[in-house]
C-alpha cells in the first residue's frame, strides 16, 4: 500500500495519469474476485508497517492545539487516522491518493456507461487498489445475493407512519438490522480480537447490499404508492438494482446514480457522519449500531441536509426574480442575502480552498446531459457570479462551490423532487467510505476513542500556570 500511495501520487503529479497508472494500479492489484481473500493477504503487512511507524515515530508531535480550535469544534486538529481518503485544501478529496478525475478514468464502468461504478470505488478505498473489472462484476454479484431484508425489518418499514421522517426510517432500520449482526455473535462467544475485522468485514458487506432495499422501501412507502420495489437482478450492478427499485428506468439518471454514489461516499474523517461510525464502533459496538449513528448524525442541517438548504434558496431566487435573471439581477439578490446576514448556501467550505471537485464533476455532467435546463442555467450563472462577490466582501476563506451546490438540481431534473429524501441516497453513499474504514480500525486494533477534556475554569487554569 506505501508504494501504491508513492506511485499514484507522483503519476498524478507528472500529469500523466491514464496510461502509465493504470498499469502499474494493474499489476499492484491481486486478481483474486474475493475481495475478502485479498484484505486478508494485505492486513498483516499493513499492520507490520503501522507497529513499525508507532514504534519508532510514536513520540513524535504532529500539530498543536489552540484554545479557538478547543472551541471551535476542534477545527484543524490532527487527532485522526483515516486510510480511505484525505481532503487536501488545494487539491479536494482524494480516494486512496485517486483524484475524482482519476476515478472516473480509471475504475470499471458498467457496459456501455462513462460513469465509474460504486462497486469499484468500495474496492478501492477497502484495498488501495484500483479493482479489475471481472473484480467489480463479482461484488456486485455478491451484493445482489446478500441483499434481501430479513421480514421484521420489512414489516418495521412497512408499518413506519408516513410523516416519520426518511432519514429516522432508515436510522430505524439500520438499528434493528443488527439482530443479524456476526460481528456481535462473534464477540459474545468471545472471539479473539484478532478475527474482529472479519466479521465487521461480514456485517459491512451485509449491510452495503442491504442499504438500497431499505433506502427504497422508504421511498415507494413514503413518496410512492407503497407498491413492491422488485427483485434483485443479480447480473446488474448495486447502482442498477437501486435506481429500478425507485421506480426509475432512465439510463442517464442509472448514471447519474452511479456517480453520485462514487462521490459522495467518503470525506476523510473528520466529518460528523465519518467520525460518528468511527467513535461509536471504537467502542465495538456492531457495524449496524456504529452506521445508523452516524445516520443521525448525516441528518443535521449543517451536514446532509444542505442541498436541501441550496434548493430552497434557488427556488426562492426563481419566485422573487425568475429564471431568466440576469446577472446584475442576482448581484443585488446575493447582495441583499449578504446585507441581511445570511449566508449563500452552497458556497464555501471547512477545509477546501478550491471548487468542490464533486462539484465540478456534476456540472460536467449536466452539461453532458442537461446543458438548458433552466435550473442547471441558474445554477451557471450564479457560479459566475458569487465567488467574485464573496472575495470582495473579503470574509469568506473559501468563495467556491461545494457539492451541495449542485447535487441537487440533478435530482430534481431527472424527477426525484422529494428533498427531505436526498440525505436517504447521501446516506446509502456514505456508507462505502465509513465501513471500509470500520474494517480497517478493527484490522489495527484502534482502541476506544476517548479524548481529554477540560473546564474552562481548568482551562484558564492551565494556561496562566503555563
Amino acid at each position: 500500500m506505501a508504494l501504491f500511495r508513492f506511485t499514484a501520487t507522483k503519476l498524478a503529479e507528472s500529469q500523466k495519469i491514464v496510461p502509465q497508472i493504470s498499469v502499474v494500479l494493474r499489476q499492484l492489484s491481486d486478481a483474486s474476485t474475493d475481495l475478502k481473500a485479498v484484505l486478508a493477504a494485505k492486513i498483516p503487512k499493513e499492520q507490520e508497517r503501522v507497529k513499525n511507524f508507532r514504534k519508532n515515530y510514536g513520540n513524535q508531535k504532529v500539530g498543536e492545539v489552540t484554545v479557538d480550535m478547543m472551541y471551535g469544534g476542534m477545527r484543524g486538529i490532527k487527532g485522526l487516522v483515516c486510510e480511505t481518503s484525505v481532503l487536501d485544501p488545494d487539491e479536494g478529496i482524494r480516494f486512496r491518493g485517486l483524484s475524482i478525475p482519476e476515478c472516473q478514468k480509471l475504475l470499471p464502468k458498467a457496459p456501455g456507461g462513462s460513469e465509474p461504478l460504486p462497486e469499484g470505488l468500495f474496492w478501492l478505498l477497502i484495498t488501495g487498489d484500483v479493482p479489475t473489472e471481472a473484480q467489480v462484476r463479482a461484488i456486485s454479484k455478491e451484493w445482489a445475493e446478500r441483499a434481501e431484508l430479513p421480514s421484521h425489518v420489512v414489516t418495521l418499514l412497512n408499518n413506519l407512519p408516513t410523516n416519520v421522517h426518511p432519514m429516522s426510517q432508515l436510522s430505524a432500520a439500520i438499528t434493528v438490522l443488527n439482530s443479524e449482526s456476526k460481528f456481535a455473535k462473534a464477540y459474545s462467544s468471545g472471539v479473539h480480537k484478532s478475527k474482529y475485522w472479519e466479521y465487521v468485514y461480514e456485517d459491512s458487506m451485509d449491510l452495503i447490499a442491504k442499504l438500497p432495499v431499505i433506502a427504497a422501501t422508504i421511498y415507494r412507502n413514503t413518496f410512492k404508492d407503497g407498491s413492491g420495489i422488485g427483485a434483485i437482478d443479480t447480473s446488474k450492478d448495486w447502482s442498477y438494482n437501486f435506481t429500478q427499485m425507485l421506480g426509475y428506468d432512465n439510463p442517464e439518471f442509472v448514471e447519474l446514480m452511479r456517480l453520485y454514489l462514487t462521490i459522495h461516499s467518503d470525506h476523510e474523517g473528520g466529518n460528523v457522519s465519518a467520525h460518528t461510525v468511527h467513535l461509536v464502533g471504537s467502542a465495538l459496538s456492531d457495524p449496524y449500531l456504529s452506521f445508523a449513528a452516524g445516520m443521525n448524525g448525516l441528518a443535521g442541517p449543517l451536514h446532509g441536509l444542505a442541498n436541501q438548504e441550496v434548493l430552497l434558496w434557488l427556488q426562492k431566487i426563481r419566485q422573487q426574480i425568475g429564471d431568466k435573471a440576469t446577472e446584475e439581477q442576482l448581484k443585488d439578490f446575493i447582495w441583499k442575502t449578504l446585507k441581511s446576514g445570511q449566508v449563500v448556501p452552497g458556497y464555501g467550505h471547512a477545509v477546501l480552498r478550491k471548487t468542490d471537485p464533486r462539484y465540478t464533476c456534476q456540472r460536467e455532467f449536466a452539461l453532458k446531459h442537461l446543458p438548458n435546463d433552466p435550473l442547471f442555467q441558474l445554477v451557471s450563472n450564479i457560479f459566475k457570479v458569487v465567488p467574485p462577490i464573496l472575495l470582495e466582501l473579503g470574509k469568506v476563506k473559501n468563495p467556491w462551490p461545494n457539492v451541495d451546490a449542485h447535487s441537487g438540481v440533478l435530482l430534481q431534473y431527472y424527477g426525484l423532487k422529494e428533498m427531505n429524501y436526498y440525505t436517504v441516497l447521501f446516506g446509502v453513499s456514505r456508507a462505502l467510505g465509513v465501513l471500509a474504514s470500520l474494517v480497517w480500525d478493527r484490522a489495527l486494533g484502534l482502541p476506544i476513542e476517548r479524548p481529554k477534556s477540560l473546564s474552562t475554569d481548568g482551562l484558564m487554569k492551565a494556561l496562566k500556570a503555563a
